[in-house]
């Protein structure tokens, strides 16, 4: 077991994954608000980094894991021109906005969502050409089972392409990330998305995530060949691209 997957939003008693869609449904009216605000909109760039590494591939059906508000979903399908994309989420909620958001871009005859625990996909194997996710999978109730999943519904020679928040490893900005997120970003986060839980939980997560080397070990543990990582923003943020 992981660090992150023994933290838990609320400690209600239930399952980790009940929590977590209860946190998302929560914050999901403030979260692109707060998600742009926080990374001074460099987000944007995070995801468009992540969905260059599948540009020469040309995915054509593609798997946008913990889709959330559908950022990364619609960036891409932009950016790719697949024929399909499908969002996966926990959150309905999430998920209710991030169709709002695909209409208004005259795209959803391309990109659809569909709740589903991306720990027991409903998809048959070797599906999907490239899977992708953006600041999802450290929610994940069991990691390695998740990237199971995702090795399972993708094609052979697909690719994985993830961005994850991570801690800075070098001088200053590892101290300077500490301050922020354990000051400054829960603070804010509480006061606009009124749940107090949330965004502490969201700092606890990344530090405790398994990150740079470490998350390689573990993708080619799950049987990913030419996993490599890209730390962005001084480490703020890490780009995983596996292939299998």
């Amino acid at each position: 077991m992981y660090g992150q997957e023994k933290i838990t939003p609320y400690n209600n008693g239930q399952e980790k994954s009940k929590q977590v869609e209860q946190m998302f449904d929560s914050i999901a009216g403030t979260y692109d608000q707060l998600n742009h605000r926080l990374s001074w909109n460099i987000d944007r760039w995070w995801r468009k980094k992540a969905i260059d590494m599948l540009r020469k591939h040309k995915p054509q059906l593609i798997l946008d894991i913990a889709t959330g508000t559908g950022d990364f979903a619609i960036q891409a399908a932009k950016t790719l021109n697949p024929k399909q994309l499908i969002g996966v989420d926990i959150s309905e909620k999430m998920m209710e906005i991030a169709a709002v958001k695909v209409e208004k871009e005259n795209l959803s005859d391309i990109i659809s969502f569909k709740k589903e625990d991306c720990l027991y996909m409903s998809y048959p194997d070797n599906t999907f050409d490239a899977v992708t996710s953006a600041f999802g999978i450290r929610n994940f109730q069991d990691l390695d089972k998740g990237l199971k999943e995702i090795f399972r519904v993708m094609k052979k020679g697909g690719h994985l392409s993830i961005i994850e928040l991570t801690q800075p490893v070098g001088f200053p900005m590892k101290q300077l990330f500490k301050i922020y997120s354990h000051t400054f970003l829960p603070i804010y986060g509480r006061i606009i998305s009124r749940d107090k839980n949330a965004y502490s939980y969201l700092t606890a997560t990344i530090e405790a995530f398994p990150q740079g080397e470490k998350m390689i070990d573990i993708l080619k543990d799950t049987g990913f060949k030419e996993a490599s990582f890209k730390r962005l923003s001084f480490g703020i943020c890490t780009c995983y691209f596996a292939t299998k």
